[in-house]
């Protein structure tokens, strides 16, 4: 994949796989994969791990049911660094200063006036959404990230930005994610993320 295209498809195992690009399918991707009521409890974590993985691939890939098993770490791997934007990393897991699902109505406005248009209208290519989040400079999300900062390494607010926090915890504080869903809406869940029991 280069920078410089919008990629619509991967080559695994020497054939071209259609992907869904779309910035909401990789970020109903991404809550598929912190989202630990869709698994039956008695899962262990290396079954987990496994089903994330299909539930990703099943996701991404238009034609993964024609997709053979043996080609499925090197699909995994691909849609990763899709995921990443081709951009590597060092791999090493960082504290969380945002959540998609949370920040939503606070990110999608700032997104929208990087790009100049309404970005949940219509469809914009994950790469494309992703080039306009790192684009957000200075408004209220860039507010909310850096009190969580600095809140998380202990580090003193200045007198405004404690009177923001007082006025805004509901926007600052990450929420923890202890969702008790029923049966009916965990296997409706699981249908809609295509992961099969």
């Amino acid at each position: 994949m280069y920078a410089w295209e919008l990629p619509t498809s991967i080559e695994v195992g020497g054939r071209e796989y259609k992907i869904r690009t779309d910035y909401r399918v990789i970020l109903d991707i991404l809550a598929a994969m912190n989202d630990p009521e869709i698994f039956e409890p008695d899962m262990t974590e290396d079954e987990k791990r496994q089903e994330q993985v299909l539930t990703m691939l099943q996701i991404l890939y238009i034609d993964f049911d024609g997709m053979p098993s043996k080609d499925w770490q090197e699909a995994a791997e691909k849609a990763c660094n899709f995921i990443d934007c081709g951009i590597k990393g060092d791999d090493k897991p960082k504290p969380r200063t945002m959540d998609w699902e949370q920040d939503a109505p606070i990110i999608a406005p700032e997104i929208s006036k990087v790009a100049g248009r309404d970005i949940r209208i219509g469809e914009t290519h994950w790469w494309e959404f992703f080039g306009y989040y790192m684009g957000i400079g200075e408004g209220v999300f860039n507010t909310i990230v850096s009190i969580r900062e600095k809140r998380r390494k202990g580090k003193k607010l200045e007198k405004w930005e404690k009177e923001f926090y007082q006025n805004n915890k509901t926007l600052v504080d990450l929420k923890v994610k202890k969702v008790e869903r029923s049966e009916e809406e965990k296997e409706a869940l699981r249908e809609l993320l295509g992961i099969k029991k």
